[in-house]
């Protein structure tokens, strides 16, 4: 109710003389109890109930890439979802729905946005081939951007004068819009980029989308550190994990960065004893930890062939290894071999079998005992 009206009708009853005081004042509390009750803030709302399908990719994979459309392609055509939530401002995927409803052959606006991207881990002809194949395929996709505002001063502002040319500077575009750059604004004030802030905008951004669908289920694609559960980015909280608390066993997570390393071949065949038995190990190299893990200062790995049966049996130890840590792609009943380098000098061996479970939201191997 609007409080100057609300006044105006109160000072009528006063000066009208027809109620008593305490009439007054029992209509003056319903009306205050209906506005402060009609006000309530939209936060309040229950979160919406759909599932959300989040993926967690390396940008510019085309092994990644292969896998997010096999699987849009299926929830689109048996589950019939329709929104698809991206790591691109709220702008740019409003574009981006623009360009959905262009000719086929107009790629104008997609065009535009590739340009804009240049610098980033974006700018790549498999990102733009990856939205062609959607607008091809599942031409009724709605893109739903939650990211902080990248490329606020073009992209943003292009958005802007196209919402101005329309008469919609008053629309809630506008305002979002005009959000979306802020958060960019204050992203990019601090020099290496404030990686909580931009956690908690991109949660508030994905439950404004979400939560106004009514209930309809979504996917997301994300970089994987913003999708692994019980993960901190730089310190604090991402975003998989801050939703995760307020959607439960609704959201659920799955790693495709490890695919990044699909047409990875061995750099030698090497013949190693284990067990008291020799079996033949594909070598595929060393990984620097330096910087990483101080205390170490590499890692090395081994591909144990035809040996997962006879290590079947060994009891595992919890030690848990996603395959996103491994430098090749990882097959489901295989066995590893993984020798760590300490900064002392020291040579550390474990062992892992691959037996096809995941580990907060990601596919692991599992460190198993020999004896």
């Amino acid at each position: 109710m609007n409080l100057f009206r609300f006044k105006l009708f109160s000072c009528k009853l006063f000066n009208g003389g027809k109620f008593s005081v305490f009439s007054v004042l029992l209509l003056l509390a319903a009306l205050f109890a209906f506005y402060t009750c009609s006000a309530k803030p939209e936060a309040e709302a229950q979160p919406s109930t759909g599932q959300i399908y989040l993926l967690g990719e390396q940008h510019g994979s085309d092994a990644i890439f292969a896998e997010e459309l096999r699987q849009w392609q299926t929830l689109y055509d048996e589950q019939g979802l329709r929104h698809l939530f991206v790591e691109l401002p709220y702008y740019t995927a409003e574009f981006l729905n623009l360009w959905m409803q262009a000719p086929a052959e107009d790629d104008t606006i997609l065009d535009a946005l590739y340009e804009d991207w240049q610098g980033t881990a974006i700018y790549n002809s498999s990102v733009r081939d990856f939205y062609r194949q959607i607008k091809a395929n599942c031409p009724e996709t709605v893109f739903h951007g939650t990211d902080v505002g990248h490329q606020h001063q073009t992209t943003g502002q292009r958005f802007l004068e196209y919402l101005q040319a329309n008469g919609l500077e008053n629309s809630e575009a506008w305002q979002l819009t005009q959000d979306c750059i802020e958060q960019g604004q204050k992203f990019y004030s601090v020099d290496s980029g404030d990686m909580a802030y931009r956690e908690k905008m991109m949660v508030s951004n994905f439950i404004r989308e979400f939560d106004k669908l009514a209930n309809a289920d979504v996917m997301g694609i994300y970089g994987g550190a913003h999708t692994w559960i019980d993960y901190k980015n730089e310190g604090s909280k991402n975003m998989a994990t801050q939703l995760q608390a307020r959607y439960g066993e609704t959201l659920h997570s799955q790693d495709l960065t490890y695919l990044a390393s699909a047409n990875v071949e061995p750099e030698r065949i090497d013949t190693l004893t284990v067990a008291g038995r020799e079996y033949q190990a594909a070598y595929f190299g060393e990984q620097d930890l330096s910087d990483a893990l101080p205390e170490y200062r590499c890692r090395r790995f081994w591909r144990l062939e035809e040996a997962y049966s006879d290590f079947a049996d060994c009891p595992t130890n919890g030690d848990m290894l996603p395959y996103n840590n491994y430098p090749m792609l990882i097959e489901v009943g295989s066995v590893y071999l993984v020798e760590y380098k300490t900064a002392s000098g020291e040579i550390i061996k474990r062992y892992y079998r691959a037996d096809g479970n995941t580990w907060q939201g990601k596919p692991c191997t599992e460190g198993i005992d020999l004896e």
